[in-house]
């Protein structure tokens, strides 16, 4: 059974995932704050995705570029131009949302906003009566375009502050530093620069939980290539990119691709995969074609050549880029709606369990003591496991009730001491998905875990 995302919300809270941000003064619109729980699950999904991206490809370089950049990347991003949300008050309930967002949900996503100017959307919420989602009214203020870049300022004294920005994507980094990595990596085009890193969008709209927040990370690569092979890139990467998303944990049927109908002038083909949400099908990961368009523009604003020097051909051209980029938020929260089940067992009682990979769930084994005489056996085999593996330990409780908390956060095994522990050094080992049971000595569990926990 899968669940409602109050049903996800509840579990994220209830267990250590994710809590309210700044709960205590009664929370911060669109943050959240990744627990115990939670940021192991997260730190494993990025994890897995460096593994597949960066450390299993040998053409792709990692990079940590800088929050605050020079202001001028932004302009020559087009940032400062045009990077605005358009935005509607309801009169009424005085609820602002999207305009954009407001069409393509009153037509049930038969109608793209993508490409409309503000002009279009409003004589299309107006001719088809499009009513606020909250009170049902139709009063609706003009649209209006909302900056979606933070602003902070850099400097000491009053009135000789300059004005700089939180990056609202993480992309430029990788575009300011190709000539570096190409240069100290040796690299030769194709080759591509991965990332993963914080970006703040001044979103105001509702956010469903972790879909939409202010603060989030991407994980992303720009594969920087010769123009006339680039379509093939572009191909092979949602390629790759599905596959990821579908080895990760997620259902193929839950995954679609999405091409863009109208493009930016500069591209030359743009696709979304779409993840079944509880909230419809939306948006988890893009692939685009920006063609020359963004090392050509930062050769413009900072006069610095981004010609790439074929070593075989002495050929000089300005690369094309293939970009792939995916929120390490947004696909933390698609692997919760996926992995959440509810099981009706043989004597009639209800559990819930995560059925999260065993690369990505936040625990890899539990260990747990049959009585709390047992502890001092059960952290022997806590230290030892606990070198190789994140392991929970818990001895509160009945061993049943121990079990279901297991379930619900997703571990995979667990380690139950007894008094024939304290005799033949073997332990009981439980399997998550299926409950069965087996005896392993204690001296065979690294190697056991380790099998089943590859990716």
């Amino acid at each position: 059974m899968k669940a409602s995302m109050d049903k996800i919300v509840n579990l994220c809270k209830a267990r250590g995932f994710v809590f309210p941000g700044s709960e205590i003064y009664g929370g911060f619109a669109n943050t959240w704050d990744f627990g115990p729980v939670g940021v192991e699950l997260k730190n494993n999904i990025k994890r897995a995705w460096w593994k597949r991206f960066v450390q299993e490809d040998p053409s792709t370089f990692g990079l940590d570029a800088a929050i605050l950049m020079n202001p001028t990347v932004w302009d020559a991003s087009g940032h400062t131009q045009s990077f605005s949300d358009p935005k509607m008050d309801c009169k009424n309930c005085k609820q602002r949302f999207r305009a954009d967002n407001l069409i393509e949900e009153h037509s049930k996503g038969s109608v793209s906003a993508e490409g409309m100017t503000t002009e279009q959307m409003e004589n299309y919420i107006n001719e088809h009566k499009v009513k606020c989602p909250r009170c049902g009214n139709f009063n609706w203020t003009p649209i209006r375009q909302f900056k979606l870049m933070f602003e902070t300022s850099r400097g000491t004294v009053e009135g000789e502050k300059d004005v700089v920005y939180l990056r609202p994507e993480t992309a430029q980094g990788e575009y300011v530093n190709f000539l570096n990595v190409q240069r100290t990596a040796r690299a030769k085009v194709p080759f591509a620069i991965a990332q993963i890193g914080k970006a703040f969008r001044n979103e105001i709209t509702p956010g469903n939980f972790l879909f939409r927040t202010v603060e989030f990370e991407q994980m992303e690569l720009q594969t920087f290539c010769k123009d006339e092979n680039s379509m093939s890139i572009y191909e092979n990467m949602k390629k790759k990119a599905l596959k990821f998303a579908e080895d990760v944990g997620l259902d193929k049927d839950h995954l679609r691709f999405h091409d863009h109908e109208k493009l930016a002038f500069y591209a030359k083909a743009a696709c979304d995969i779409q993840y079944l949400f509880p909230i419809g099908w939306e948006e988890l990961n893009g692939i685009h074609h920006r063609s020359t368009h963004d090392l050509s523009r930062h050769q413009e604003f900072s006069g610095k050549s981004q010609a790439y020097l074929d070593p075989v051909t002495n050929e000089k051209y300005v690369p094309s880029v293939i970009e792939y980029s995916i929120g390490a938020d947004r696909l933390t929260l698609a692997l919760l709606c996926e992995a959440y089940d509810e099981e009706t067992l043989e004597n009639g009682e209800t559990r819930v369990v995560m059925h999260f990979h065993p690369a990505i769930a936040p625990y890899k084994v539990a260990i747990l003591p049959l009585q709390k005489n047992l502890s001092d056996k059960a952290k022997e085999v806590y230290s030892v496991l606990s070198k190789k593996f994140m392991c929970d330990y818990d001895e509160a409780g009945s061993i049943g009730k121990r079990y279901r908390r297991q379930d619900e956060i997703g571990t995979p095994f667990c380690v139950t001491i007894d008094f024939d522990t304290l005799e033949d050094d073997t332990v009981t080992i439980r399997d998550r998905d299926t409950m069965a049971q087996e005896r392993i000595k204690i001296s065979a569990l690294p190697d056991y875990i380790t099998k089943k926990i590859e990716f």
